[in-house]
Formats: C-alpha cells, structure tokens, sequence
C-alpha cells in the first residue's frame, strides 16, 4: 500500500522561502509512502539516515542507502518513494547557491554534513543558526564523492514500459523473450534496444534493478532471506554471489561498511 509522505507543515512551500538552504526531516510511518511526480524551483537533496528511499527521474531509478543522498537539480521531475519506518530529511538548495552538478547523482554524506543535515532540519529559515549551517552545507556539498547508483531508463516507451513493470514487480523472472513478445518485438530486437537505449544488456540491467531494490529493502531493515526470495531467487546462496560479484562484499558486510564510511558506496 502507498500513502502519501506527511509533511511536518502545513500550507508552506519551500519555493517560497529565500534563505540559500533549508532542511525538513520527515518520519515515514509503518507503511510504505511515496511523493508522486513533481519539481522545484530549488534543488533537491535526498538524505535517508534510516531505510530506503527511491527516486525516479525521467532518465532513471536512484537509490538512496543510508547515510547516502541524492541530488536533485532544479525544476528537475521527479517521484520519491520510501520504505516503511525510513526516516528521511529533504535538503532544498536556491539554484546557483552552490557549484553542484546539473544532473541527477547519488553523493557520499560524510558524518559532518550528517550532522549538519540534522541541525538544518530543527531550525526555522529566518534563524541565524540556519543561516549558518547553511553555509557549512553548501560550501561541503559540493566536495562529496559522486557515486553510481542508479538504474538508467529510457524514453523510449517499450523500454519505459517494462522498466516500470520490473520496478512494480522486481520478482518478475520473465525471459528476455517473454518480454520481447509483450512488447512486440523480437528477442534479438529487443536485447539491441536495451543495450542502444541504457548501455547494459537485459540481464546486466534487470540486475541492476535487483542490487538496487535489494538495498533499499535490506537498509529498511528485511533480511536476505526475505529479500532473495521477493527477487525470485531460487536460493539465498544465488543472491548473495549474485551481490558479492556485483559488489565485491555479501549484503551484510557491505551495508556494516556503508555506514562505517559514511556513506561511500559504489555499483559499476
């Protein structure tokens, strides 16, 4: 079941507000909770200090780990997604007040900015602290190593289309072929239009998919078992090498090691 985020204000728009950086954090309840589609006129970075958060965009699906965030540019669309029980903070950033990229990327969180996130987020706008951890923010912003941690989606509407069904339904073990008749169109067709359209073959990009759900669900607190088996694995021993191949570490030491570095994490 989706719900809409609760917003901790009522009546307000961040648009509205001209101090250079503001943050809201925000308690998702026991259910999962999704903003839909929209933009900003400000920035946006996305920072979970606990469970998972996904953010859509028209060329892509981003993951947002613990002590990760990802960034937003302006006027950019895009829908947000969190797990149950996440705990998320909403950074919003006047364009221009930082030199950041004009893309959407997953950025390293380092335990300062952590820190500074979470002091921006309790302070009003007009308060001189805010003013303050602003600047602290936009000045060490910029600096954060940018990571790869996202699912890349085409325009193209077939491509569009299945990518969507994977992410409704990422246990769908369908054959390249499968989907290929679906969308009316030959298997070999189809395996040269993933590869043109997002640089990955079939396989390589459904994978993708599943490390991202799969860390989303395991920072959120399931375990591996559990998220194995809603991935369609036939065993917990497939997923694990099918993550430690992909990573270099089983799920468990990965995610001990995001947290430990604050942040730094990596998918080729």
């Amino acid at each position: 079941m989706r719900q809409p985020l609760r917003w901790p204000w009522l009546d307000f728009d961040v648009d509205d507000v001209a101090a250079p950086a503001i943050a809201v954090g925000v308690d998702v309840t026991e259910t999962r909770a999704e903003v839909r589609e929209h933009w900003h006129r400000k920035g946006q970075l996305v920072f979970a200090l606990g469970g998972g958060v996904t953010c859509r965009v028209p060329s892509g699906l981003w993951m947002v780990p613990p002590h990760c965030g990802v960034w937003v540019p302006s006027r950019m669309e895009h829908s947000n997604i969190a797990t149950a029980n996440a705990r998320i903070f909403f950074v919003y950033i006047e364009p221009g007040a930082a030199d950041l990229p004009d893309r959407c990327c997953t950025l390293s969180i380092s335990p300062l900015l952590r820190e500074v996130i979470i002091e921006l987020s309790e302070c009003a706008p007009e308060d001189a602290r805010c003013d303050f951890l602003g600047g602290v923010l936009l000045a060490e912003l910029p600096s954060m190593p940018v990571q790869q941690l996202h699912l890349p989606i085409s325009t193209e509407p077939r491509l569009r289309r299945i990518a969507e069904a994977l992410a409704d339904d990422p246990g769908d073990r369908s054959t390249l072929a499968e989907w290929a008749s679906r969308v009316a169109l030959s298997e070999s067709s189809l395996a040269r239009l993933v590869v043109k359209e997002t640089g990955l073959s079939f396989g390589r990009w459904r994978q993708q998919l599943h490390l991202i759900v799969a860390l989303r669900e395991l920072s959120a607190g399931a375990s591996v078992q559990q998220v194995s088996g809603d991935l369609g694995y036939e065993s917990v021993t497939a997923f694990i090498t099918m993550f430690k191949k992909a990573l270099g570490k089983p799920p468990a030491k990965y995610l001990a090691d995001i947290a430990q570095n604050g942040g730094s994490v990596f998918i080729a």
